[in-house]
């Protein structure tokens, strides 16, 4: 997300958990292909992101999946599954690129944020690989750390 982008950017949810289990490498912004009680949903701000995963298929396209949206609350029998796979809008050579990576490195593609972007649904996914229990520690500590310094200054 650029700087100047942020003033028309209205967060719907952040995949906290991102940070925590995987390197992150590489982001792209890509839009996503949704029906109208979904926006809606997620005008309300509901959305879950945590157990999502990004897939590209034997077609060349992004899909994403677990992203559940819950229903909206004044649908009517026409609302949306709630954990269907979506299709994410991304150029055809951008997902070369992308499937490449993955498949040299070993890397896997997560979503790291959901947001507005000028009224259009955009998602932001991460190449990413993934942390060994000793580097979740090593984070983990330095937190710790950073939370001591915080709380030392505050004192002070």
């Amino acid at each position: 997300m650029n700087a100047e982008n942020v003033s028309n950017i209205k967060i719907i949810v952040k995949n906290k958990r991102a940070h925590f289990d995987y390197f992150l490498m590489e982001k792209i912004e890509a839009g996503i292909a949704l029906v109208g009680t979904e926006v809606k949903s997620l005008r309300a701000g509901k959305a879950i992101i945590t157990d999502a995963f990004v897939q590209i298929d034997s077609r060349g396209e992004l899909w994403i999946y677990n992203m559940t949206i819950p229903h909206y609350e004044f649908g009517n029998l026409f609302n949306h599954q709630e954990n269907r796979r979506r299709k994410l809008l991304v150029k055809k050579l951008e997902i070369k690129k992308l499937a490449h990576e993955m498949k040299v490195k070993h890397l896997q593609l997560i979503p790291v944020t959901l947001y507005f972007k000028s009224s259009k649904v955009k998602i932001e996914i991460a190449l990413a690989k993934g942390k060994k229990l000793y580097d979740k520690r090593e984070t983990i500590a330095d937190r710790d750390i950073a939370r001591k310094i915080r709380q030392k200054e505050f004192d002070d």
